[in-house]
């Protein structure tokens, strides 16, 4: 099984203050053909979910205005958005930070810097197929 084959097409949504992860998240997932949704803090992303319907979010924890514990939160609590798969993204890598990401419904934790296939895996793991008609 190729994980990078299997996640082709997928809509992918990261969420991060800081432009070198979202560009480096960007060009990663795009070069296994990912389609890939950018926002800079929960705020944006939250106004993105509703026009992109990503299969899977990575979502940075430290970020102004409203941060990842809480954009998760709001998603899940979503009866639209809940199924979506949420993968926690932070360069703390605590057992409470871990905990607090499942407390409110993320999937994954995943440490960065992360490496290519490290952030490959976790979508062809995560990654809510979208039934297409």
């Amino acid at each position: 099984m190729n994980p990078a084959s299997d996640v082709a097409g997928l809509k992918v949504m990261v969420i991060d203050d800081s432009n070198t992860i979202r560009r480096s998240a960007e060009i990663f997932l795009g070069q296994v053909g990912c389609r890939v949704i950018l926002a800079e803090d929960g705020f944006d992303a939250l106004a993105k979910i509703a026009d992109n319907d990503p299969d899977l979010i990575f979502c940075d924890i430290l970020m102004p205005r409203l941060d990842g514990y809480q954009t998760c939160a709001l998603i899940k609590k979503s009866n639209r958005f809940r199924e979506i798969p949420v993968v926690m993204l932070s360069s703390k890598d605590g057992l409470f930070d871990r905990a607090r990401g499942k407390m409110v419904g993320s999937e994954q934790y995943l440490t960065k810097p992360f490496t290519k296939d490290g952030l490959i895996k976790a979508v062809a793991q995560y990654a809510r197929r979208s039934v297409s008609v």
